[in-house]
């Protein structure tokens, strides 16, 4: 066909990045400068919970004061979708300009949701590094008993403390890992979808994703408690995870086959762990699956003190491989490694026992 009969060219993308992101030590000094030349507005909603209230809240409350935004509390017991509605409702009542989140997940998935859903920007100011929730456009909601993912916006502006997240529980900061490593199955995943489905597949969201995973199993041994360097490597990664997600339209780029494993662990297990644990324990499993280096995970995911075994977890090996069974029934329009049918129960178990899972 001639260049002059050819369909002419109509591609178009649309991505939503955050307009300002601020990184590294005493960095929540500048959340009311940040929010201050963003213009966002005089009138906030921050959302906190008793803790990080504590540790953060009340200092962001004061710093936004001093730039004449006053900031209206809002404590939440649980991120559910109830009070993600009583968010939207405070949000609506007093006419606020914008949210923002203090803390680790459940404050920031409840501000964003709410923001979202009351038509205002969303500030994230995490206290903690264990999931990249923090940075990308997608909130985990309790609605009835299940966590479901739900579609919100991007970040306006992301301001976060080193300092701070250093101090936070070294297991939320290894949980932080798993997540960002689990990017290396996620990518695989979807450029299996790519080739098997014609699903759409951007090759620069995919390498920042890796990017943001090679980073962390390059670091491993590096990454250690109440040490700032290993905060601000995590923080890095989690960035480039969200832009990536961010770029992709999705969260294509980190969110394959293991957070399906992890999606259904959740369903399946008496008392699940931590999100970012299951998906860390998930990609060993699915990276063999993909024929790749899963010992390579599961030794940079040792190294940084963070679980590689159903015992680890705190979850029996049934439940893991019930899990690993039930998996594909998770988000069943996104293709992975597992396939439309899954695993069968000896393919699960016998994957388990030879990743050294179970």
């Amino acid at each position: 066909m001639s260049t002059v009969d050819a369909e002419p060219f109509s591609k178009t993308k649309s991505m939503e990045l955050p307009r300002n992101v601020v990184v590294g030590h005493e960095a929540i000094q500048q959340v009311g400068d940040v929010c201050h030349s963003l213009k966002l507005g005089r009138r906030a909603l921050l959302v906190a919970d008793e803790i990080t209230l504590k540790v953060a809240g009340d200092t962001v409350a004061a710093l936004l004061a001093k730039r004449r935004i006053r900031a209206e509390e809002f404590l939440l017991p649980d991120a559910t979708w109830e009070v993600v509605q009583e968010a939207k409702a405070q949000i609506r009542k007093g006419d606020l300009d914008f949210a923002l989140g203090v803390g680790g997940g459940r404050p920031i998935d409840v501000a964003k949701c709410a923001s979202f859903e009351a038509g205002v920007p969303f500030v994230s100011v995490p206290t903690a590094a264990s999931h990249d929730g923090v940075v990308s456009s997608r909130a985990s909601i309790t609605k009835g008993k299940e966590k479901v993912s739900l579609a919100a916006h991007t970040p306006i502006a992301v301001i976060m403390d080193t300092g701070i997240i250093a101090e936070s529980p070294f297991r939320l900061l290894a949980a932080g890992c798993g997540d960002i490593i689990s990017n290396l199955t996620a990518v695989k995943d979807w450029a299996l979808a790519m080739n098997l489905r014609n699903e759409y597949y951007s090759s620069y969201a995919a390498a920042l994703s890796e990017l943001a995973a090679r980073l962390i199993i390059e670091n491993a041994p590096n990454i250690k408690p109440r040490l700032e360097e290993s905060a601000w490597s995590v923080c890095k990664a989690l960035v480039s995870s969200g832009v990536a997600m961010s770029i992709a339209g999705s969260s294509r780029p980190a969110s394959g086959s293991e957070h399906k494993f992890s999606h259904a662990l959740d369903r399946v297990a008496k008392k699940p762990a931590l999100h970012g644990e299951q998906c860390g324990v998930g990609t060993i499993m699915m990276m063999y699956l993909h024929s790749g280096n899963w010992q390579e995970v599961r030794e940079a995911l040792l190294a940084i003190g963070a679980p590689t075994t159903a015992r680890a977890l705190g979850v029996t090996d049934e439940e893991v491989i019930q899990a690993l069974v039930h998996a594909h029934e998770i988000n069943k329009e996104r293709y992975t490694i597992l396939g439309d049918q899954g695993l069968t129960l000896e393919a699960a178990e016998r994957l388990a026992r030879i990743t050294k899972v179970i």
